[in-house]
């Protein structure tokens, strides 16, 4: 019996075919950010680029077979990031060996990085709604609604 799919796409997001996520690609997705997050921790790394940068690692999204997964980094203060994940796409052999010891899994998935554009959208947002002309259209609808209440 097929299931309708839509009805159960919920919090945790469709991958880009449009099907939603299993429980088990969000849970190994979730025990791959946070081992992620120990390696970056940790800070032995041989790449001198990575030693010491503060990286956060917001999210890692697999694919429905968990043998390719992409994470979702972020410098600390947002600062080279460019050179930082450069520096993440040559070393991402060494992650994966990482992860492989780090995560039970039968295959430690193929890793890719990119940087969280997140953080930039919500940034954007709080920019937009504190504008002038956005403070203006929301204090406009408070005086109309007075208006007519004080009928003297």
């Amino acid at each position: 019996m097929a299931r309708n799919r839509k009805a159960a796409r919920g919090a945790g997001g469709s991958d880009p075919a449009g099907r939603p996520k299993s429980p088990r690609q969000l849970r190994v997705g979730e025990e791959l950010r946070h081992a992620l997050a120990r390696l970056f921790e940790r800070g032995d790394m041989r790449d001198p680029e990575l030693r010491g940068a503060s990286v956060t690692v917001t999210q890692v999204d697999c694919s429905p077979d968990l043998r390719n997964a992409v994470a979702y980094v972020m410098p600390l203060g947002g600062v080279d990031r460019e050179r930082l994940l450069a520096a993440m796409r040559r070393a991402a052999p060494y992650f994966r060996s990482q992860l492989a010891r780090a995560v039970e899994l039968r295959h430690a998935p193929e890793l890719q990085f990119r940087i969280d554009e997140t953080f930039d959208y919500a940034g954007r947002i709080n920019e937009i709604l504190h504008s002038p002309d956005v403070a203006r259209d929301l204090e406009a609808p408070a005086d109309d609604e007075e208006a007519p209440t004080r009928r003297e």
